[in-house]
């Protein structure tokens, strides 16, 4: 009988230790499930969604803020409600590296927040057009901290298999949101005062994002970089499962030393060891705002009135187009890759480009004209959400190496808002002075330069780890 026990239970321990070997095999090859990141993900994204709002909460209300606060008929004053939230969108950008390395990811939305709910706040009161200023300019340092750091967050608490999808559902609650603050300001030309509850609206998510951050997982690379390794397991296991810490703390620790130490000079970014990722991160941001796409994100209300198409009609198009293209890129893009999505992106704008070219020249009249405008914007719209929109974000994050990437994605992002700022500055006044074909011109060009450059710089990232990614950088540096 006891021989019989020792037996049996020599069976059950090989047959125990064969077991777990061939799950030791099979961890490896499985794929973290994506369920457990992506509420963190969903959380996140109300600072994209918040982004969006903002940006787009003063289009169907800026007529009745001007009348309120005294200031109708003022093109320079109603210019600076506009943009005096790209004002502090830059200052807020250029500091988002150095405050998500400082106080973590987490904590970083939380003070990405509080602008915006008190900017809000002071603008849903202003009585003048200072107070409208300032608040306006509160709720751009709340934006421009925002797209860096869920760029971050994204890139960071994503199993890579789904790091796209998620990286393009920012970018879907941004249209979302722009979709919204048109939609919630389509009653302001109507009843007096209503302007007021669109910018009281938009506390309601600021608050949401504040409090729901509290229990949302830190970023484990922020902790492991800074030594807090226990931690970081922490974090992978609420985001990855058990069965994946090891594996994921392994093949971080392959590029970051996690000893705490993240002191990086601007000289070594700007034209140091890291000047290459740094040049193809501030060019890629570059190139999406010369094509031209805030131009007709701001004035595309304009185009269409000129055919005699209603404001209210021109806004839903656009939104719907931006939305749809949307959400095929987060279908599309961990299947056909960031560096496809991109270069049929800008193909695509520059063929949109090449219609609006032909509608202001004199081949093309009346209806002819209206449809070929139309359609060619619409068309760049989509072309732009399906690529150029959500790509460049996410892909930067993707190739900074860790040590830097926060501070870097916050000067990239920044020469982004610069350039963002002297688009919608001068191109109205460039349409009168160059008029439409050229204008156009240009902006067909500098897609088709992007073209060039991507297929040049662009290293495709689909179903790469950071670490992977990181490491085929430093061997294309070295050589």
């Amino acid at each position: 009988m006891r021989g019989r026990q020792r037996v049996a239970s020599r069976e059950q321990i090989h047959g125990h230790d064969k077991d777990e070997s061939l799950a030791s095999v099979r961890v490896p090859n499985a794929k973290p499930c994506w369920r457990r990141s992506l509420r963190h993900v969903l959380v996140a994204s109300l600072s994209s969604f918040l982004y969006g709002y903002h940006i787009g909460v003063v289009n169907e209300t800026l007529e009745s803020i001007s009348i309120d606060l005294s200031f109708s008929g003022n093109t320079m004053a109603e210019g600076l409600v506009v943009s005096i939230c790209l004002g502090g969108a830059f200052v807020g950008s250029l500091f988002s590296g150095w405050i998500a390395d400082g106080v973590g990811r987490r904590r970083s939305f939380q003070l990405c927040a509080l602008p915006m709910i008190i900017g809000a706040g002071m603008s849903a009161t202003a009585k003048t057009l200072w107070g409208m200023l300032l608040g306006r300019l509160f709720v751009g340092t709340g934006i421009g901290l925002g797209p860096p750091i869920v760029a971050l967050y994204v890139a960071e608490v994503s199993p890579p298999a789904v790091r796209g999808a998620f990286g393009a559902l920012t970018q879907i609650a941004t249209c979302l949101g722009l979709m919204g603050a048109l939609f919630i300001g389509i009653p302001a030309k109507d009843i007096v005062g209503w302007w007021r509850i669109c910018f009281w609206v938009s506390i309601i998510p600021a608050t949401i994002l504040a409090l729901f951050m509290e229990i949302c997982a830190e970023s484990p690379h922020w902790l492991f970089k800074r030594g807090r390794t226990i931690e970081a397991e922490a974090e992978f296991e609420k985001l990855l499962g058990g069965v994946h810490v090891k594996p994921a703390i392994t093949e971080l620790s392959k590029s970051d030393r996690g000893d705490g130490s993240d002191t990086v000079n601007l000289s070594e970014l700007i034209y140091g060891r890291h000047f290459r990722v740094m040049f193809i991160g501030s060019t890629l941001f570059a190139l999406q705002q010369l094509s031209g796409i805030n131009a007709v994100f701001y004035f595309s209300s304009t185009v269409f009135e000129s055919f005699g198409v209603p404001s209210d009609i021109a806004n839903t198009c656009v939104g719907v187009c931006n939305l749809l293209g949307s959400v095929v890129a987060m279908i599309l893009m961990d299947k056909l890759g960031r560096k496809v999505l991109l270069l049929g992106s800008f193909l695509g704008m520059a063929l949109a480009m090449g219609l609006q070219v032909i509608a202001a020249s004199s081949f093309a009249s009346g209806f002819g004209a209206m449809y070929v405008s139309v359609g060619g914007m619409l068309l760049f719209v989509l072309s732009f959400a399906l690529g150029a929109g959500p790509v460049p974000c996410l892909i930067i994050s993707e190739i900074l190496p860790g040590h830097i990437r926060a501070k870097a994605m916050a000067i990239c992002l920044a020469v982004h808002w610069v350039i963002n700022f002297f688009v919608g500055l001068f191109f109205l006044r460039l349409l009168e002075l160059i008029g439409a074909q050229l204008l156009y011109s240009i902006f067909g060009s500098f897609c088709l330069i992007a073209v060039i450059f991507v297929k040049k710089y662009i290293l495709e990232t689909k179903g790469k780890s950071l670490q992977e990614i990181e490491i085929v950088l430093l061997a294309q540096e070295a050589n």
